[in-house]
């Protein structure tokens, strides 16, 4: 993978195409080739030789051309001659689908379509190695983005409030903004429970 990775960013998966997309290429190279050395025999098999530059570079634009999930976004790169990249931030995805044929369920490929904000818009995948797993994996990440911004807000909002003001009472309202935190991280509050009881806090 050739993009830089952010502070603290990590990488939880990669996925390529499916070996499907290389077996045309290498189909048709195998055919040729018996077909040339079979009529111009030694020849043929230096045409072959050289006809071997067609499917290792559809192979090595293969092993290019690949998705990334972290913990903060969704990278797609392709092309290893000529570049391509498009980044999609766990925030802006709105929606992850997957599909698969019946053929595609037998040899482990599919389509993911990911649905991002209006500006970036719908970018469909196909011939998707393990199509589950990225679906799954960019879904897990966003759920653990998602804990981890409000976590960050919570101890924020509660550093500010013990900084301006170290009353008791105020204290109080920072380790209580911590107790529905922890609450809501282990699903015995809803999110709108937790903004409920937050905002009752900060206006009492």
């Amino acid at each position: 993978m050739r993009t830089v990775l952010k502070k603290d960013e990590k990488v939880l998966v990669v996925i390529h195409q499916h070996w499907l997309k290389l077996a045309t290429p290498i189909a048709a190279w195998l055919l040729v080739s018996v077909l040339l050395i079979w009529f111009l025999h030694n020849t043929g098999l230096l045409i072959a030789l050289v006809a071997a530059l067609f499917p290792l570079y559809e192979y090595i634009n293969w092993k290019h051309n690949l998705w990334a999930v972290t913990n903060l976004r969704v990278i797609d790169e392709s092309g290893f001659f000529s570049r391509y990249s498009k980044e999609s931030p766990l925030d802006k995805i709105n929606n992850v689908e997957y599909n698969q044929s019946l053929t595609g369920r037998l040899l482990g490929y599919g389509t993911v379509d990911i649905q991002t904000a209006a500006e970036m818009g719908e970018t469909t995948y196909e011939l998707i190695n393990n199509p589950k797993l990225l679906k799954d994996t960019i879904t897990h990440a966003q759920e653990e983005y998602k804990k981890s911004a409000i976590t960050n807000q919570a101890q924020l909002l509660a550093q500010a409030i013990a900084k301006n003001n170290s009353s008791p009472s105020q204290q109080m309202i920072a380790d209580e903004l911590h107790k529905l935190f922890e609450l809501l991280q282990k699903g015995a509050i809803t999110q709108q429970e937790y903004d409920t009881q937050k905002n009752k806090l900060m206006n009492s």
